[in-house]
């Protein structure tokens, strides 16, 4: 039986997602002989060679207007988001900056207001806003509870949320203009890896190729490069031309959900009360401002 193309990008999403509520524990298992910056550059560098493979053709030059668009793509979501979400979880845990991320669709349908000229949301979306707001609130007064945490790596997973809003903007924009999606992909990455180049220097980026050799470096390089960014990033741009950057985005609450589990089994993560309260009020919060809960007229 043949999907509609809305059901198709709704089925893509969701196995999008299934992969990257686990980015957040590879990533955290190479921190611990990585910087944020080389898991960064290795991952999208090793993203984009596979994007070539899987599409080898030539992207030719789009112009001056659709190539800044292509460039601010790349800066939000390549270069500062997974640059904000890699130093975060230096800070906190994998558990927070999971629930933190499922802030992504409230900025992301903020922003639809003004820049993709949507209708505004009703009065539960803003009531929406509260209980998430209130959520990442409780998750960040969990670090109080845990001492190893610090509420920078809290903001940090906020800032990377409003990038990558704009970035689902961006997307929604370039899908517009009718190319591959594999070589639209592939010039976002070409564009992120270009503007980290300056943060090498900054965060004292180092080679370091031996530390491959450990096969759980290996095998988590290989599993964020080629699966949660060159197929990943691939299969959700598709998702978001076939039913748009809002509606896919709700998708995204999800992650956290995978995210505890995966933290809490494979890395031992604590799991307070607190942050159980208000990881429900953030999911709450996602769903009230998508539209899934309804209040009664009554």
């Amino acid at each position: 039986m043949l999907f509609s193309s809305q059901t198709k990008g709704h089925l893509i999403a969701l196995m999008t997602v299934f992969l990257w509520g686990t980015t957040f524990i590879a990533t955290k298992v190479l921190l611990i002989d990585f910087k944020p910056i080389e898991i960064l550059f290795y991952r999208f560098g090793l993203g984009y060679l596979m994007l070539w493979v899987l599409a080898p053709q030539i992207f030719a030059w789009q112009g001056f207007k659709q190539e800044l668009m292509f460039l601010c793509a790349g800066f939000c979501g390549v270069t500062c988001y997974f640059l904000c979400e890699n130093i975060a979880l230096t800070y906190t845990t994998a558990s927070n900056v999971g629930v933190i991320t499922t802030l992504a669709p409230v900025f992301t349908a903020l922003l639809s207001i003004f820049f993709l000229r949507t209708e505004r949301p009703a009065k539960r979306f803003y009531i929406g806003c509260l209980f998430a707001i209130f959520g990442v609130g409780l998750i960040s007064l969990n670090g109080k509870y845990v001492l190893s945490l610090n509420p920078l790596g809290d903001l940090l997973a906020v800032g990377a949320c409003l990038f990558w809003a704009c970035y689902s903007i961006l997307t929604k924009k370039c899908s517009h203009y009718g190319y591959n999606t594999i070589l639209l992909t592939r010039r976002f990455f070409f564009y992120g890896l270009v503007m980290m180049l300056p943060a090498l220097y900054l965060f004292d980026f180092k080679w370091g190729l031996d530390r491959f050799t450990h096969s759980a470096n290996l095998f988590n390089i290989l599993f964020l490069g080629v699966g949660a960014s060159a197929i990943c990033f691939a299969s959700w741009n598709y998702a978001v031309k076939l039913v748009g950057a809002v509606k896919i985005s709700i998708y995204l609450y999800l992650v956290p959900i995978l995210t505890i589990i995966a933290a809490v089994v494979m890395l031992n993560e604590p799991f307070t009360w607190i942050a159980a309260i208000g990881t429900l009020s953030t999911l709450i919060g996602v769903l009230l401002s998508e539209g899934k809960f309804r209040f009664s007229k009554h």
